[in-house]
């Protein structure tokens, strides 16, 4: 085993522990003349650093995005690539054939509740149930506890518009707003709209929502911008306690995660 790769195996050791993802790209054939042979390895993470390499060039340019594409959609990829003419689009100009996989490597996905009251609080315990990294949020500190919720992995009790400051929100995160009113998600959306949440969800009424919608406009936010949020949040269950709240909430990330059509399975 070559020392780089040793030190690829090393960094992915340490992708659970750091709460990082990264994409892990391997020569897996060759033939003809190519620039890496078998098992030459590259780990690609989320910000595009790469550590290794498969080949450098034009090759590595086009792996190097595969794998990002890989990061966002979860989802291994068997890539083939001729190396005869970067000219005519080939991937080199070595003559031979080079095929690597591509596999993504995610963390846990983390669901993060802001605001941690009583329905962010039955949330939080759904969600850790269902296998969720749960993060508790709230510029309250007394809601921000392992008292106050102590089904939570981690705590950030700072304002709304700070939390990317503190917390990395990525393509597996999932933000829950069980916040307590317009004066809060106005100011706060604007910067979680910037980020690559999988889902952001805001509970209230419509009128509530209608109201948000007025004052993000202000803020100079833009409709493609805005449409990302989920309000009123969950699937429509006539809930009415927090705990089947929160019931609704994770059915509708979980169908919109899953791919599912929210039907009753008797009408699918």
């Amino acid at each position: 085993m070559n020392n780089v790769n040793t030190t690829i195996f090393q960094a992915l050791s340490e992708l659970g522990e750091n709460k990082k993802s990264a994409a892990l790209c391997t020569v897996v054939k060759t033939s003809g003349s190519t620039p890496r042979g078998s098992t030459s390895k590259m780990l690609v993470y989320s910000n595009g650093d790469a550590l290794g390499t498969v080949g450098g060039g034009e090759l590595e340019n086009r792996v190097r995005s595969e794998a990002l594409s890989a990061l966002k959609d979860g989802k291994a990829r068997l890539l083939a690539y001729s190396m005869n003419d970067t000219d005519h689009g080939g991937a080199g100009v070595c003559g031979g054939q080079v095929e690597v996989f591509v596999e993504p490597i995610l963390t846990p996905q983390t669901l993060v509740v802001i605001g941690g009251g009583h329905v962010g609080k039955a949330v939080a315990h759904l969600a850790k149930w269902l296998g969720f990294h749960v993060a508790v949020s709230d510029d309250r500190p007394e809601f921000c506890t392992p008292a106050a919720n102590p089904d939570a992995d981690s705590f950030y009790p700072v304002p709304m518009n700070e939390l990317p400051e503190h917390l990395e929100i990525t393509g597996q995160t999932y933000l829950v707003l069980t916040t307590r009113g317009v004066a809060v998600d106005a100011p706060g959306l604007p910067v979680l709209l910037d980020t690559p949440a999988a889902y952001i969800g805001v509970i209230g009424s419509r009128r509530r929502w209608a109201s948000t919608v007025k004052e993000l406009k202000k803020q100079g936010l833009r409709d493609e911008q805005i449409s990302r949020v989920h309000s009123p949040i969950g699937l429509e269950l006539q809930a009415e306690t927090p705990e089947e709240i929160a019931v609704s909430i994770l059915a509708e990330i979980l169908m919109l995660r899953d791919g599912g059509s929210g039907k009753p399975l008797k009408d699918s």
